[in-house]
């Protein structure tokens, strides 16, 4: 029986939800040049890994965070599977924006969170922390008390994991950068030059640069 880590990893590259292109790089916006994308959303069209991510999720928090009272998802892609989580625990759901909304109530976390009640926080991928790192922030600001975080998938950088450290809460994932190069090689979806290629990425992600093809 597979993990939970190998096996939503294979489906997740069945799915195209995490697509390598280790010679046209993606540029994310960071800035970063990266030969390795992971979108999340996608799995929003499948039921079937949909249920997977939202029925495991569920069982995770209930079994590491027990005293959940409220779920909150980060703006925008822990949205959609944030809300079907809470749904499934009859918890109330929020998501919180990484910038306050520009008319109206100029709200930067959207739904209700009393003082001292216990949050979880659902990020869909963490790559550099940032956005766990305000979305943190604006939960305790509100009052909340950010009891663990749930990620989908972790790239596993040694910046997030600095910035999650820096915040002494609890994170449990789905799945992470070194599932997917397991998954990968038994799918065949990469060959071994091109696993050595995400490896060096990953050690060096803000400064990494495709290989230039050789001139005759």
């Amino acid at each position: 029986m597979k993990l939970l880590d190998n096996l939503l990893a294979e489906e997740l590259i069945k799915i195209h939800a995490v697509l390598f292109q280790p010679e046209s790089p993606f540029m994310w916006a960071s800035g970063w040049s990266a030969p390795l994308y992971a979108d999340i959303r996608q799995t929003l069209s499948y039921p079937r890994v949909r249920n997977l991510i939202k029925v495991e999720m569920a069982r995770l928090i209930m079994e590491n965070f027990a005293d959940t009272e409220v779920i909150a998802g980060v703006a925008t892609g822990a949205i959609a599977q944030g809300a079907l989580v809470a749904d499934s625990l009859g918890k109330p759901f929020v998501y919180v924006r990484s910038t306050p909304k520009d008319h109206g109530l100029e709200n930067v976390i959207e739904g209700n969170i009393k003082p001292g009640q216990n949050v979880v926080l659902i990020e869909d991928q963490l790559s550099t922390g940032n956005n766990c790192f305000k979305a943190y922030h604006s939960i305790t600001q509100a009052g909340g008390n950010v009891v663990g975080l749930m990620v989908m998938f972790n790239y596993q950088f040694a910046q997030g994991a600095q910035v999650i450290e820096s915040l002494q809460v609890p994170m449990v994932t789905l799945t992470n950068f070194e599932a997917t190069l397991q998954a990968a090689k038994r799918l065949g979806a990469l060959s071994p030059a091109a696993i050595e290629t995400l490896r060096q990425w990953h050690d060096n992600p803000d400064s990494w640069l495709p290989a230039q093809p050789a001139v005759d």
